[in-house]
């Protein structure tokens, strides 16, 4: 059989099978648009194989070139198969319940603990009666809006109300330190990370089929331990440092890495510095919190000779941390997909990181040991040459370069250094600085609640006898705080300026009677409508405090009171 006449045959079975489901016009159309594919010749092989005239093929091509309209619908309007959200309304609530359950829906949805997948999301409304099917699912919740959303890493908990105040001082800080030529450096430890043949997140080109073994499990290798990456971000000459231990993370090793840093490149870059900030997280290893952290600072002032400034970041801030995007984040990308197989490839890979921005990393490692468990006295802590900044003194100090254990080696820990403060008098306590407060209002408050502090005691007075007084109001043993210094240890515990232990040193009384006239004043003031306002300032001594009183405004004031 001819090329033409195969042709023709498989014509002639479309055409049978075909044609008679067709009218007139759709035949004519059909075998018209089939000449029209054949090209030359195509008119008269299409008639045969169709068994029609050849003029009733060449009025099909007419009827295509003619640009009439289309025949329309042959059904009416609104026939054929209806869309399951139309058959079945209530399907769409039912779907919304599942994926919402929280808002919408039922919170004891059987989907709650549940991968949402649209084939699980079918099940579901199938079992309760909704026939459905998975790509349908996925048609609906489109139409609601919905598409397959990741997790998104923002929300930073309860904001601290004085964080943004925090970063603008850190700010002044460190523009402050910068226009007098002084360094200042951003400081944190970095994750740490398992040497040895370990799984590193990241892909790296390697032959095809041939990706580098690693061991199955994340244990830690008892030889090689981990590596504890502490860094220095120096913020004005974007060079990073870092010290690569292999034992703790320790306020010791934080101290340690920044003198490494200072012997081997800052004294170099910095040689006329008599100053020095550091910004630093609130927690970990260098927090505001860690005692250790303060006193190895001390040492590293008068090794140096430098006044240390430390400024740390709020809490619950930590990813804005300079170093965290300037150099850590670096450092990650080049060595990703790299099992760090020893501490030396750790050192190299750190070492090895740059950035078009000019970026440059050293890093060394240290193979000290620095034990954990150290304690500081609060003696220890009084004695450190320590300033508290007036905002926030907790978060912001200054250390001096005297050392902390000079008053030890001289023989003189027992005995207060000449220019110290005298213990503090109670009405310094009465200081605006203090108590948020005139001197006027302050009276004020302490008249309204003394005749209410003493009919509450009488109260519970008689409560505790059970009768009425046989003695006269006054006999007896005497209250340890008077009302007026009950009211005021009140008012400066809601300031939060210092510990209830802190407040009975003050008051010549325990820390426990602090908190007894906390619990009587406070219910007083509420009931006044009194709002305390916690002040910016934190306190751990008394000398704190005499330091914070005679650096303000009232400074001529309180040298003569003291």
């Amino acid at each position: 059989m001819s090329g033409l006449e195969s042709q023709r045959a498989v014509l002639a079975a479309k055409f049978g099978a075909i044609l008679p489901h067709l009218d007139e016009r759709q035949r004519r159309l059909l075998i018209g648009a089939e000449a029209q594919s054949l090209g030359h010749g195509g008119i008269r092989s299409v008639a045969r194989a169709a068994g029609v005239r050849e003029a009733t093929v060449s009025a099909g091509l007419r009827e295509l070139g003619s640009g009439e309209a289309p025949l329309g619908r042959i059904r009416r309007p609104g026939g054929g198969r209806k869309r399951v959200a139309d058959r079945n309304p209530a399907v769409r609530e039912a779907l919304l319940a599942l994926v919402e359950p929280d808002v919408r829906g039922d919170p004891m949805s059987p989907l709650r603990w549940t991968t949402k997948s649209t084939r699980k999301l079918a099940e579901q409304l199938t079992r309760q009666g909704h026939q459905i099917s998975a790509d349908t699912v996925g048609d609906l919740l489109r139409e609601e809006g919905f598409s397959l959303q990741s997790n998104a890493k923002t929300l930073e908990g309860k904001q601290h109300p004085d964080r943004d105040a925090q970063f603008h001082y850190l700010n002044e800080q460190a523009c402050d330190h910068q226009d007098s030529g002084a360094p200042v450096i951003s400081v944190d430890t970095k994750k740490k990370e398992l040497v040895g043949l370990f799984k590193n997140n990241g892909r790296e080109w390697e032959p095809k089929g041939e990706p580098v073994r690693v061991d199955t499990h994340d244990f830690p290798d008892r030889e090689l331990g981990r590596a504890v990456p502490y860094g220095i971000y120096d913020v004005a000459a974007n060079t990073g440092w870092v010290n690569v231990g292999t034992d703790h993370d320790t306020a010791v090793f934080a101290v340690e890495s920044i003198r490494r840093w200072w012997n081997s490149a800052g004294q170099a870059a910095y040689p006329t510095a008599n100053r020095l900030l550091i910004t630093a997280d609130a927690g970990g290893s260098n927090g505001y919190r860690t005692r250790t952290w303060k006193t190895e600072l001390a040492r590293f002032a008068a090794e140096t000779g430098l006044t240390v400034t430390i400024c740390h970041l709020p809490p619950g801030t930590s990813k804005w941390n300079r170093i965290e995007h300037r150099l850590f984040s670096h450092i990650t990308m080049n060595w990703r997909g790299r099992p760090l197989t020893s501490h030396e490839v750790i050192v190299e890979s750190i070492a090895a990181t740059t950035t078009k921005t000019g970026l440059t990393v050293h890093a060394e490692l240290d193979t000290a040991k620095y034990p954990t468990g150290i304690q500081v006295s609060d003696d220890e802590i009084a004695a450190l040459p320590l300033a508290r900044h007036r905002f926030h003194g907790d978060w912001n100090y200054t250390l001096h370069p005297r050392h902390p254990l000079e008053a030890t080696i001289n023989g003189t820990a027992d005995q207060p250094p000449a220019n110290s403060p005298h213990p503090l008098p109670t009405r310094m306590l009465h200081d605006p600085e203090l108590t948020g407060m005139t001197h006027h209002q302050l009276s004020e408050l302490i008249s309204a609640l003394t005749p209410e502090l003493a009919r509450q005691r009488e109260q519970t007075l008689h409560a505790i006898r059970g009768h009425e007084r046989l003695v006269a109001p006054g006999t007896g043993a005497k209250a340890k705080l008077t009302p007026a210094d009950r009211i005021l240890a009140t008012v400066l515990h809601l300031r939060k300026l210092a510990t209830v232990n802190l407040l009975g040193q003050l008051f010549n009384v325990s820390g426990v009677t602090i908190s007894r006239a906390n619990q009587e004043v406070r219910p007083l003031l509420e009931a006044h409508g009194h709002h305390i306002a916690p002040s910016t300032a934190r306190f751990r001594t008394p000398a704190d405090i005499a330091t914070f009183l005679a650096s303000g405004p009232n400074q001529s004031k309180i040298k003569t009171a003291s």
